[in-house]
C-alpha cells in the first residue's frame, strides 16, 4: 500500500458497506503484523469526550512498527467534545493511524473535517447517490470479486439488491463457497442465493410513473414501504419534489437541460434537471396542474382530514393516478 497516513476518516449512511470499509483498511494498515498488539478499537462514551481516543494516538507503539486506533461512530460526540482530536491531529504522531469511523456525516462539524483532510484522508464508504454513479460502483466491486458474474447475473444481483447494497460482500462470498473462487455465475446459479429483494433507489418509483408503466410503479412502491422501509410520508415528499421540478419548469421558457439545471438550482450533473423538463413537456401544463392537485388530495388523505384510509392505500392509489396522467400523454 502506500505510505500509511496519520488520520482516516470513514464515513457513509450503510453500516454493511462502513464496516467493510474499516475491515479493509485496517487489514491493510496492518499488512504482516500482528493485529492483537497493532489494532486498539474504542466506542464512543455517552456523554463523555474523546480525550482517550487522542492518548491512544498519542502514545508510541510496542513492539511493532505502527500502531492503528480504531474509534467507532464519532459522529456521537459532540463537536466540543472531539476538540481533543482536533488538537491531536495539528501534530499527529507518526507512528500512528487513527481510523475516525462515522455514519451520521451532517453532525461532523465542518472545522473537524478540514482537520482530517489536512492531516490524512476521508473515505466516502457508501456507493454513489445517483444511478450512473451506483452503477459505476457496482462494477467496480463486481471487478474485484471473488466469482465471476455473467451479464444475466449482473442484471438479476442490480435489480434484486436496489439500495441494499451492503448484503453485495457476503452474497458474493456465499457464491465463492458455493461454486469456488473465479468461477462463472449465471443468473440460475444466482437465484438461490438472493433472498428477500431489498429497497429500490426513488428514481425507479418516478422512471416507471413518468413512463406510465402502472404496474411496475405499483411493484417498485411496494419494495420501498417493505425492503425500503420507507416512511409513506417520505415517500409523498419524493413524489412531491420530483412534481415540483416540473411545476417550476413549466411556462418558465427554459431551452435545455442547462437552463432547467440553472432554474432549478441544480449543480454538478444536467441529467436530472433534463428529465423533469423532458416530463414536464410530455405532461403539459394540464398534466402538471392535474399531478399537484392529486398530490395535494393524497397529502390529506394521509393525514385523515378527507379520508380514513390505509396509509399504503393511499399511496397505491396516488401512484396509479399519477402513472395513467403519464400513459395518457
Amino acid at each position: 500500500m502506500n505510505e500509511p497516513l496519520p488520520v482516516y476518516l470513514v464515513r457513509g449512511d450503510d453500516p454493511a458497506l462502513r464496516s467493510e470499509a474499516v475491515r479493509a483498511l485496517v487489514h491493510e494498515l496492518v499488512g504482516d503484523g500482528d493485529p492483537t498488539l497493532m489494532v486498539e478499537e474504542f466506542e464512543p462514551v455517552e456523554d463523555g469526550d474523546a480525550s482517550a481516543i487522542a492518548d491512544a494516538a498519542q502514545t508510541p507503539p510496542f513492539l511493532t512498527e505502527r500502531r492503528i486506533v480504531v474509534a467507532r461512530d464519532v459522529s456521537a460526540y459532540s463537536s466540543e467534545a472531539l476538540e481533543p482530536i482536533i488538537t491531536y491531529l495539528g501534530d499527529p504522531l507518526p507512528s500512528t493511524s487513527l481510523l475516525l469511523v462515522a455514519g451520521d456525516k451532517g453532525r461532523l462539524s465542518q472545522k473537524f473535517v478540514t482537520a482530517v483532510k489536512k492531516a490524512g484522508h476521508v473515505v466516502e464508504a457508501g456507493a454513489p447517490s445517483n444511478k450512473r454513479g451506483r452503477d459505476a460502483w457496482l462494477s467496480d466491486q463486481l471487478r474485484g470479486a471473488p466469482v465471476r458474474l455473467d451479464g444475466g447475473a449482473t442484471a438479476m444481483l442490480d435489480k434484486h439488491l436496489g439500495e441494499d447494497l451492503g448484503r453485495l460482500r457476503n452474497l458474493l462470498e456465499a457464491l465463492a463457497a458455493a461454486y469456488g473462487h473465479g468461477t462463472k455465475i449465471t443468473a440460475e446459479d444466482l437465484r438461490p442465493f438472493l433472498g428477500e429483494a431489498g429497497g429500490v433507489p426513488p428514481w425507479d418509483l418516478t422512471d416507471a410513473i413518468d413512463a406510465g408503466k402502472t404496474d411496475v410503479a405499483l411493484a417498485t412502491l411496494q419494495r420501498m414501504l417493505g425492503a425500503g422501509d420507507r416512511h409513506p410520508l417520505a415517500l409523498m415528499a419524493t413524489l412531491h419534489a420530483h412534481y415540483t421540478r416540473m411545476l417550476r419548469l413549466d411556462g418558465a421558457g427554459v431551452r435545455d437541460a442547462a437552463d432547467a439545471a440553472a432554474l432549478l438550482g441544480m449543480k454538478g450533473s444536467s441529467f436530472p434537471a433534463e428529465k423533469a423538463l423532458r416530463q414536464a413537456r410530455k405532461l403539459g401544463h394540464d398534466g402538471v396542474a392535474e399531478a399537484i392537485r392529486l398530490l395535494a388530495d393524497a397529502d390529506l388523505d394521509l393525514r385523515k382530514f378527507t379520508k380514513d384510509w390505509p396509509e399504503n392505500l393511499v399511496l397505491e392509489v396516488l401512484v396509479a393516478r399519477l402513472s395513467r396522467v403519464s400513459a395518457r400523454r
